[in-house]
C-alpha cells in the first residue's frame, strides 16, 4: 500500500501564516518565504519607479498600463504574489476594489533571491505560461549577478528575447519606448 495522499493546501492555509511570511499556493502546494531582503526590495522599488511614470501615468511615455507591487493573483487554483505586475489598460481599465485579481497580468517581473529562485524559474513560470502572461522579466540583484532577462510568451514556452547585466542601458519589451539604466536597479 502506498503512502496516503497529502492534503491539498487551501487559501485558509495562507490566511494562517504570520504577517512576516509571504505565502503562495502553486499546484496545490503551500510555499512560504521570508519577506524579501533589502537588495531584492530595492531592485523592485527602483524598477517600478522607472516604469511607472511613463507607462502607468503617461508621464514621459505612452501610458496605457496599470502597475502593481506584489499583487495577490488568483489564477485558477493557484495563488501567486509576483514582485511587480502590469496590465494593459484595455484589459484592466480600472482597478477593482478587491483584495486580489483573477485576471492574469500582461507583464510580470520576478526579482530572484536565494529563497525564491527555484520556484520563480519553474512552477511560477509554468503558471504564467498557462495563463498566457505575454512578458516575463527576471531580475537578479545579487552583487555577483546584477542581471535582467526578458522573456516573451510562445506556444511551447517562453522565449528569451534579451539578457543584460550590470550597467547596461536597455530597451526591453514590452517597455522598449524608454531606455532603462540597469545600474539604477543595483544602486544603494
Amino acid at each position: 500500500m502506498g503512502a496516503p495522499a497529502e492534503r491539498k493546501a487551501t487559501y485558509a492555509d495562507l490566511e494562517q501564516l504570520p504577517a512576516h511570511v509571504v505565502g503562495e499556493l502553486l499546484f496545490g502546494v503551500l510555499h512560504t518565504f521570508p519577506r524579501p531582503r533589502l537588495r531584492h526590495a530595492r531592485a523592485s522599488t527602483r524598477l517600478g519607479s522607472r516604469l511607472g511614470p511613463p507607462f502607468d501615468e503617461g508621464d514621459g511615455g505612452p501610458g496605457g498600463w496599470l502597475f502593481l507591487d506584489e499583487p495577490e493573483l488568483h489564477l485558477g487554483e493557484d495563488v501567486l504574489v509576483p514582485d511587480l505586475a502590469a496590465w494593459r489598460r484595455e484589459r484592466l481599465p480600472e482597478l477593482p476594489d478587491a483584495a486580489y485579481l483573477s485576471l492574469a497580468p500582461d507583464w510580470v517581473c520576478e526579482v530572484l533571491s536565494s529563497s525564491t529562485r527555484a520556484i520563480d524559474l519553474t512552477d511560477k513560470r509554468a503558471i504564467y505560461h498557462r495563463e498566457c502572461v505575454s512578458h516575463l522579466w527576471f531580475v537578479d540583484p545579487a552583487a555577483d549577478a546584477q542581471t535582467l532577462e526578458v522573456q516573451r510568451w510562445a506556444q511551447n514556452g517562453y522565449v528569451v528575447v534579451g539578457a543584460w547585466r550590470a550597467e547596461a542601458v536597455v530597451r526591453a519589451e514590452p517597455f522598449e519606448a524608454i531606455e532603462l539604466r540597469l545600474a539604477a536597479l543595483w544602486a544603494s
